[in-house]
């Protein structure tokens, strides 16, 4: 569901300009100790994290201070409590447990580094804990409280890199700060120097975060999951983000944050909804054996039927959401609402009018105190806008043909789609999944007209019935024996953009199939 995106660029930016400080001098009265303590016990537990396992992580943490500072676990104590939320951003109920413990944290580690000051992990640690409150307070709109915890965080780690040079974990946090102080918006800083803080080098910033990413003992993930925003937002890297997030979820399988962020980047930096679908469903088959099997499971479904959708398969992403609404989900946040408005919205293109007002009053029905998702207002204009009636009926009838077709019932197939056609001849879709029909109809000259026809009046044409013209077509020619020609349809089918990856896939495999002949 992208509207469940976390990212929010300026309130980061902002968070990130008040994370300042001056580097404390250094007593060299003993020598420094340097390594993070019982990091063989802290990692697999901030590995459980990561990965969603929460309870897990929290009994292993019950036994892991014999072996590591009391500090270090009630920041990762706090930082499970962190990630609860962050799986459901808009869900308040885990608020209270995450200031509890992170302001113990904090606590501890304050005193840590009174009674150590040389000690670099007690500082490290202590930037830590107020990293995850000022996350949190961003999170929750509470700039100003942000702000005064913001200036101890720089700070800290700067007091930990000086003690301790090798300790990469901690250049995290400082090259955050420098990158986004460099590359910030003109207000924020102004913002910057009001305040008197220190100004940012995007590069060396970049260079330190991705030190992290190489060397990092403990906060490597991390490094990943921030490197990936970056990537996305200021580098136009979107592939580079996208491996980080892969290798993310094969390291975490369990974390369904992650899944959602590859989704999110297939849609909308790739505009390849059937690469989203793919996610999703992939979430759906392993939702029983994740962190979270309910909210896994509800969001892959919810997600699975906005890229359905996305793919002219209405009819499935209908069934998906009536899946989840057969069994009403408490998490995540909001998602009954959700469910019931994407209903409606389905309902609708299928031409089920009286359907779809119901579903409209049942998500307002269902509202949350909250509405991040603004789902009161897509489903009052639901209620107020009724879509064209012919169209709809239309494009349900395509539907009804297509998936008679794809069970071999090609007389039925080429009924339904000869009334959807009739209805809506200029809907470029129908007009090509009704060709296929007729292609296996043996009317192959019928049918390649029609893919000539959509192929040259693009752009007018939709990006799906581009892409499936150029693979079928391919196909036609080269059942024809014209291999030249197919191999040049099959190229292009590789390169529609906003099309169906599906059939692209299926035509880089025609096209290494001929490469063999």
């Amino acid at each position: 569901m992208n509207t469940r995106d976390l990212a929010r660029p300026l309130a980061v930016v902002v968070a990130c300009l008040l994370i300042a400080g001056l580097k404390l001098p250094l007593d060299a009265a003993q020598p420094p100790q340097t390594g993070l303590t019982g990091i063989a016990t802290l990692r697999p537990i901030y590995d459980h994290i990561l990965d969603a396992r929460l309870d897990e992580a929290e009994r292993a943490l019950q036994n892991a201070c014999d072996a590591a500072p009391g500090g270090a676990c009630k920041v990762l104590l706090a930082t499970t409590s962190w990630w609860r939320i962050l799986l459901d951003p808009y869900d308040t109920s885990h608020d209270r447990e995450f200031t509890t413990r992170v302001d113990d944290a904090i606590d501890a580690c304050t005193r840590w580094t009174d009674g150590e000051p040389d000690r670099a992990e007690a500082w490290f640690y202590l930037g830590a804990a107020y990293g995850a409150r000022v996350s949190f307070r961003v999170q929750r709109g509470e700039r100003l409280a942000a702000a005064r915890d913001g200036k101890r965080i720089k700070e800290a780690l700067e007091r930990a890199s000086s003690l301790d040079p090798q300790l990469d974990d901690a250049r995290f946090g400082v090259g955050l700060y420098k990158y986004y102080a460099d590359i910030a918006p003109t207000s924020a800083k102004v913002l910057r120097f009001l305040l008197m803080l220190p100004g940012g080098d995007r590069v060396d910033g970049l260079r330190d975060m991705e030190a992290v990413h190489e060397r990092g003992v403990l906060l490597r993930g991390e490094a990943d999951y921030q490197l990936h925003w970056i990537y996305l937002w200021y580098e136009n890297e979107p592939r580079r983000a996208y491996a980080l997030l892969r290798s993310l979820h094969e390291r975490y399988p369990g974390n369904p944050h992650f899944v959602q962020r590859m989704a999110d980047v297939d849609g909308r930096y790739f505009h390849d909804a059937a690469a989203a679908l793919a996610n999703w469903e992939g979430m759906v088959d392993a939702a029983a054996k994740m962190g979270d099997p309910v909210l896994a499971e509800v969001e892959g479904r919810l997600g699975a039927a906005t890229a359905l959708d996305e793919l002219a398969e209405t009819d499935r992403a209908l069934a998906e959401v009536e899946r989840v609404l057969a069994t009403p989900p408490a998490r995540p946040y909001g998602a009954r609402a959700q469910a019931e408005y994407l209903r409606g919205h389905f309902l609708d293109r299928l031409g089920l009018r009286d359907d779809a007002v119901a579903a409209y009053r049942a998500a307002l029905a269902a509202l949350p105190a909250e509405d991040p998702d603004h789902i009161g207002e897509k489903s009052r204009m639901g209620l107020r806008t009724a879509p064209d009636a012919t169209a709809a009926e239309a494009y349900r009838l395509s539907l009804v043909g297509w998936r008679a077709f794809e069970q071999r019932s090609l007389q039925a197939a080429d009924a339904a789609l000869t009334k959807a056609e009739t209805l809506a001849p200029g809907d470029t879709l129908i007009r090509v999944r009704h060709a296929r029909v007729r292609q296996a109809l043996h009317e192959a000259d019928r049918a390649l007209e029609t893919y000539d026809q959509v192929i040259t009046s693009q752009p007018s044409a939709t990006p799906l019935a581009v892409s499936a013209a150029y693979l079928w077509s391919g196909a036609a020619l080269e059942a024809r024996g014209d291999i030249e020609d197919a191999r040049a349809r099959y190229r292009s089918a590789t390169h529609v953009f906003s099309g169906d990856s599906r059939l692209a896939a299926q035509a880089s495999r025609a096209l290494e199939r001929l490469a063999r002949r």
